[in-house]
């Protein structure tokens, strides 16, 4: 007779991942990307963007930016494309509502691509996060 036992085996909790300091840290406030003389933040409320809830997204600049467009992709594996509808709140200022899936990995960086133009000069800005973010 034989006794064959198996131990459950170690798995990293999402917990005690390193934080990414390339990634999105909302909980601090905004993320800012600056090109040219031109400053552009993002903020995802809430600040740890968790999925298939509704997130708002803001994005506001230093300088005013025309045809300004929003989509977000799964960074490292494809989840869709998702287009952000915007509406400027106030000067320079934007909103709009946010909804994304959720991902079976333990580890889902998402990328807000941000494409507009500057001084008639077509740009694209991108900013990554981490979903379900309980370090923010």
């Amino acid at each position: 007779m034989f006794l064959v036992a198996c131990d459950n085996p170690q798995t990293q909790e999402h917990a005690n991942l390193a934080i990414d300091k390339t990634l999105c840290q909302f909980s601090v406030g905004e993320c800012y990307k600056k090109v040219a003389d031109l400053q552009v933040g993002l903020l995802i409320d809430p600040v740890n963007t968790p999925s298939e809830k509704p997130l708002i997204v803001t994005l506001s600049s230093n300088q005013a930016i025309t045809n300004i467009s929003i989509r977000i992709e799964g960074r490292d594996m494809f989840m869709g494309i998702i287009p952000v509808s915007l509406s400027e709140i106030k000067d320079n200022v934007y909103q709009g509502p946010l909804i994304f899936g959720s991902c079976s990995s333990d580890y889902m960086v998402w990328r807000v691509f941000v494409s507009f133009d500057y001084q008639q000069q077509p740009r694209t800005l991108m900013y990554d996060f981490l979903a379900d973010n309980d370090n923010n």
